[in-house]
């Protein structure tokens, strides 16, 4: 067993997508589970998690979080540190761009330390309540409008990751 576990919930895809891409950039540090199919004992022991989701609708978590996360908050995070990243529709969806990461960030903000803000600059979106004092709570992509973005996103936040992560 590794130290990183990776969780993601994806309804369409690219949430998990997304989540095999970070497996790959942690070069086979990190574990990666489906919520919709982990067990809480099989995490429990990770030092380090990376939660992705995609957002639906308006600002909603993903379907197969909305049933794990709050039992996932419910772990035991003395010592450990978590990471998030979600994806949104930054056109379609501009009041509301990945805010996803916000309902999971405030269920486990005040029982893990968080890490892996990145600044809010170079996307394009109209709001976000995932954005604080000009910095991401965690990492959003736009696979549907800014998927040539991604890899560069991916690989800066990794490695920010990585030297949080030890």
């Amino acid at each position: 067993m590794n130290k990183i576990a990776i969780l993601y919930g994806s309804s369409g895809g690219n949430a998990a997508s997304i989540a095999r891409q970070v497996q790959d950039l942690f070069e086979g540090e990190a574990d990666i589970y489906n919520v919709l199919e982990v067990t809480l004992d099989e995490i429990k022991d990770y030092t380090y998690y990376v939660i992705g989701t995609s957002t639906t609708g308006i600002g909603d978590l993903q379907d197969d979080w909305e049933g794990f996360l709050p039992s996932f908050a419910r772990l035991d995070f003395t010592g450990k540190k978590a990471a998030i990243f979600a994806l949104g529709d930054s056109a379609s969806y501009s009041t509301s761009f990945a805010e996803s990461m916000k309902v999971v960030y405030d269920e486990i903000h005040d029982k893990v330390e968080i890490v892996g803000q990145v600044p809010d600059e170079g996307y394009t979106y109209d709001i976000s309540t995932a954005v604080s004092e000009g910095m991401w709570i965690g990492l959003p992509l736009d696979e549907d409008n800014e998927y040539d973005l991604t890899q560069e996103r991916l690989e800066k936040w990794v490695d920010i990751l990585k030297k949080e992560f030890v």
